[in-house]
């Protein structure tokens, strides 16, 4: 209301021509000028009061977001996370089980001794013997492929069983055949070998 009555009395003085002296004219146009300019003041203020508050509507903006993405790739990554420890969890159980075997097959090869069958059942001890090799080139074929998945690619001695080269007899060549079977008798004759350097050495 106060606005409002200045208003008026200033109306009221212009309307008044008895009263109209150049230095009153004066004193309403700086009044109006300084009213132009406090309205002016306000309005920067209004527009920079409202440039602040877009810009504070834009950052929540970014951070919903930036939050609603981030808590998605997190739930995901977690998912996988914890798929991937379990499947190495497993996988570390089952390295650690084949590293049992092999100690023990390990352990079973180091204790076959042919010096030391003198006086016992030299026919019975390699029987004996060889199931040993037998169990231990099985585990090992049984077990690395398991170990290390391109071994059987790349050796082909590591095979996951006999059934496998017996179905690929028509590709193979001779020489290869040949490999084969020094593959299969070299641990009969190795044994052989030992069991004459015994029969030998328990003779003299």
């Amino acid at each position: 209301m106060p606005d409002r009555t200045r208003s008026d009395e200033s109306l009221l003085d212009l309307q008044d021509d008895g009263s109209l002296t150049t230095e009153h004219l004066d004193s309403q146009v700086q009044k109006a000028q300084e009213q132009l300019m406090s309205l002016k003041r306000q309005q920067d203020a209004i527009e920079r009061q409202k440039r602040e508050l877009e810009e504070m509507s834009r950052r929540q903006e970014t951070l919903q977001a930036g939050k609603s993405e981030m808590l998605e790739k997190f739930t995901r990554a977690k998912v996988s996370l914890e798929r991937e420890i379990h499947d190495a969890s497993k996988r570390l159980e089952l390295l650690g089980a084949i590293d049992d075997a092999f100690h023990k097959h390990l352990q079973l090869l180091e204790e076959i001794n042919p010096k030391a069958w003198e006086g016992l059942d030299i026919n019975k001890e390699i029987t004996r013997a060889l199931s040993v090799v037998d169990d231990a080139r099985a585990e090992f074929q049984r077990s690395i492929p398991k170990v290390s998945p391109g071994a059987v690619d790349s050796d082909p001695g590591l095979t996951p069983g006999y059934s496998l080269d017996y179905a690929e007899t028509d590709e193979r060549d001779f020489l290869y055949w040949v490999k084969a079977g020094l593959a299969f008798t070299l641990p009969l004759s190795l044994v052989g070998i030992l069991i004459v350097f015994a029969l030998f050495s328990r003779g003299h």
